[in-house]
């Protein structure tokens, strides 16, 4: 606990602090921008923030939503909590050879929290929470940006003081309209890197809280120290990209704490200067806080390592095609313009893409490729600033720049590909964190030409330029981010060699029905990437669909070639080989998906299909139980078991099945129609008579519903009524088999009865 003195002069000692501080070297002198009180700098931050990305707050899930939100278990209430501490950010067990390794299990818990309160998958408020968050952090940043550009000192009252309030809204600004956080804010799937970086300034501003500036040096509080430690740990449970602010409070620790001169350190480093002790490293408890740091990460490393279970997950070549070359020189070189493309993504983010894989960048293979040029231009630009970082006389300019490269480069290290095969090309949600480093360089350049400039206001106003521009292409890629389609076919024109992209725009056509558009997509992805199996087995059930029986089978064929653990490839291939009427292969390709598969619901439904043509009664119905145990509201096998057992005269078990299946599915109309049809031929009328009307009355427009319920009271002796619906079924299918004869044969009935009477 730290206590500070108080007198009658405090309030005099603190302006007399604030003095002080102001006559150090300070970046608003020079910066040309609008003073604004620190809560009216919050409140422009936040609205300007919010109105970039308030367009998406309506958007649907799109791309990764469906797998991580829609199809992730976790959600649901029936999933206990205690599973998403073993499950990855997908809802797949982490000790699973196929999971994607990433442990985000807090992120996971904020999606089921909106799916419990919404009530279901509604995106609207998945959205909403996005917005808020990044407006929250872009407001945490006025306050971040204040220390790194200014400085950290208090007054006597431990009442930090803002250095650089212009500097500080300027970078905050910056920060809070940059298009590459589209990503984050508008995908949902985003919530990762914004709780990530939420916790992660927290953990910055919590370390921040551990000084104190007083006559006798900083002091500083081991509680918050460890609270910052605690935040990290937060941080990174939401996004592994959290460890790394425990490097990052080292770094400022030893630079604005200890006030460092890093090439001064290493020169008494190599030459054993015996003053060591006199560069601050013990003078004021660095080595101690940077234990504990130490000690924390490797802690939360550590634990997370024994949760993960087994080694880094396996990526394919087609997400990170250079991590796969087998010459060094071929990957080295291709990390680095990965690296020159995400820093230019930082100062030109026009062309922005939610996927960079699968041929978007060509690999360079050769020095003789122009695109070298970038790799030159990054490091060129990198060493001058860590030239100036190292050996500018000025501590202020060395503090600075070393600040702003240490963030724009430490979070960035996990997704490099130095330590582990990462899987991406490029990710604009990753350079989420590294734009605080960015803002940073930025704004310390616009104060140096600031300083030069004799017309500041026209520099000030070319700045303001930058903003607006960024906010609307905030606004405009909001809007391209709020459905699939728009997402998808943007990409397009950024990467038009990327298979992927053609591939998602032509599932998004056939999930629209427009097949032939579809298969125009699906075949420029297969020409693009003549590996992608997931594009071949798309064009092949559209194929089948469509009756082309031959093409399907090749393309399908081609696709377990070449990977032959596909096991939805293997059941389609299964189909068409039925519909070819190559009942043995057609077996033989079910049970080799099954074979890869275990857990396969849908390919036992299409085995006991195959059985059953085959009049193998027995297999077809044990393989449509099979699928009901793996997936119990599997409909369509439920209804096949109840129509075979009725159609080989077996109503008790019929009707058994038909009752055991409404229990699991109680609102399934096709399963009160089948069991209805079971209880009308056992006699049943009455219990019959109501699921029928129950069918109907959730799906009035199906003439088989009305037709089979006309026949039911055909039987029963209430002629008025199967007229009725007799009349009701051809109305709405007047083709309907049998029903004419059916509705002829109770005319003729009627009239005969009219002459009796008569």
């Amino acid at each position: 606990q730290i206590f500070n003195q108080h007198n009658a002069e405090a309030p005099n000692l603190e302006q007399a602090f604030h003095r002080m501080a102001q006559m150090e070297p300070n970046l608003d002198h020079d910066v040309s921008w609008f003073l604004l009180p620190s809560y009216w700098a919050k409140m422009v931050v936040a609205l300007i923030s919010f109105l970039c990305f308030a367009n998406s707050y309506d958007g649907d899930f799109v791309f990764d939503d469906s797998e991580a939100i829609i199809n992730n278990k976790d959600l649901r209430a029936e999933t206990p909590l205690g599973d998403l501490w073993y499950h990855d950010f997908w809802g797949s067990k982490l000790s699973s050879n196929t999971s994607h390794k990433s442990y985000r299990p807090l992120t996971v818990l904020t999606f089921r929290i909106n799916y419990l309160f919404a009530g279901g998958f509604y995106p609207v408020g998945f959205h909403v929470i996005n917005i808020i968050l990044h407006c929250t952090i872009s407001v945490l940043m006025v306050d971040v940006f204040s220390i790194l550009l200014g400085g950290l000192q208090f007054s006597n009252k431990g009442r930090r003081l803002n250095l650089a309030p212009k500097s500080s809204l300027l970078a905050a600004l910056l920060f809070a309209v940059h298009p590459v956080h589209t990503e984050c804010v508008a995908g949902i799937v985003g919530r990762a890197d914004l709780l990530c970086a939420l916790f992660f300034l927290l953990s910055f501003l919590g370390y921040c809280k551990a000084f104190r500036d007083n006559k006798e040096g900083y002091t500083f509080s081991v509680f918050w120290v460890l609270v910052s430690v605690i935040l990290g740990a937060i941080a990174m449970l939401c996004k592994e990209q959290g460890i790394t602010i425990l490097g990052l409070n080292a770094v400022f620790d030893a630079l604005v704490i200890n006030k460092i001169n890093v090439l001064e350190l290493i020169r008494k480093l190599l030459y054993k200067d015996k003053s060591l002790e006199n560069a601050g490293l013990l003078r004021k408890g660095l080595l101690f806080r940077v234990t504990l740091l130490m000690c924390g990460g490797a802690s939360i490393l550590y634990i997370r390592w024994r949760i993960m279970g087994t080694g880094p997950p396996a990526f394919t070549e087609v997400d990170n095609p250079a991590s796969f070359a087998d010459s060094l020189f071929v990957r080295a070189i291709n990390y680095n313009y990965y690296y020159s493309l995400n820093a230019w993504l930082l100062l030109c983010p026009w062309w922005l893409c939610f996927d960079w894989s699968m041929g978007c960048i060509p690999l360079i293979k050769s020095v003789s490729d122009w695109r070298i040029i970038a790799l030159a231009a990054l490091w060129f630009c990198l060493i001058g600033l860590i030239c100036q970082a190292l050996c500018s006389e000025d501590s202020h300019k060395r503090r600075i720049l070393t600040l702003g490269l240490g963030f724009l480069i430490i979070p960035f290290l996990p997704a490099s590909n130095l330590f582990f095969r990462v899987g991406f090309v490029i990710a604009e949600r990753v350079i989420y964190l590294p734009s605080i480093g960015y803002c940073i360089l930025f704004t310390y350049g616009f104060s140096l030409l600031s300083k030069q400039a004799k017309k500041k206001k026209i520099l000030a106003v070319a700045v303001l330029g930058i903003l607006l521009i960024n906010a609307l292409r905030c606004a405009l890629r909001s809007s391209q981010w709020r459905s699939e389609e728009q997402l998808f076919r943007s990409a397009l024109s950024v990467c038009p060699l990327n298979a992927k992209v053609h591939y998602n725009v032509g599932k998004n056509l056939a999930d629209k029905g427009n097949q032939s558009a579809a298969i125009k997509y699906y075949r420029e992805a297969v020409r693009l990437n003549p590996k992608y199996v997931h594009a071949m087995n798309n064009l092949g059930n559209i194929l089948k669909e469509r009756n082309e029986l031959h093409e399907a089978e090749e393309l399908l064929s081609l696709a377990v070639q070449i990977q032959p653990d596909f096991a939805a490839a293997w059941m389609n291939l299964g189909i068409v080989q039925n519909s070819l009427r190559r009942f043995e292969e057609a077996e033989q390709s079910y049970w080799t998906a099954i074979k890869h598969r275990k857990k396969y619901p849908d390919c036992y439904y299409n085995l006991g299909r195959l059985y059953a043509d085959l009049n193998r009664h027995i297999d077809a119905l044990n393989a449509w139980r099979n699928a009901t145990v793996l997936k119990p509201e599997h409909s369509l096998a439920w209804n096949n078991m109840i129509i075979l057992l009725d159609n080989t005269g077996n109503l008790a078990q019929a009707e058994a099945v038909g009752r055991e299946a409404l229990e699991l599915i109680p609102n399934d109309h096709s399963l009160m129609f089948s069991l209805a049809n079971v209880l009308g031929k056992s006699q049943k009328y009455k219990e019959s008579e109501a699921l029928f009307l129950k069918a109907i009355k959730a799906n009035p427009n199906a003439a088989s519903y009305h037709g089979n319920l006309a026949v039911l009271y055909h039987r029963w002796g209430n002629l008025d009524l199967a007229k009725k619906h007799y009349e009701v079924s051809l109305k709405l299918d007047p083709m309907a088999p049998g029903t004419k004869e059916n509705y002829n044969l109770l005319r003729r009935k009627l009239e005969q009865l009219q002459k009796k009477g008569g």
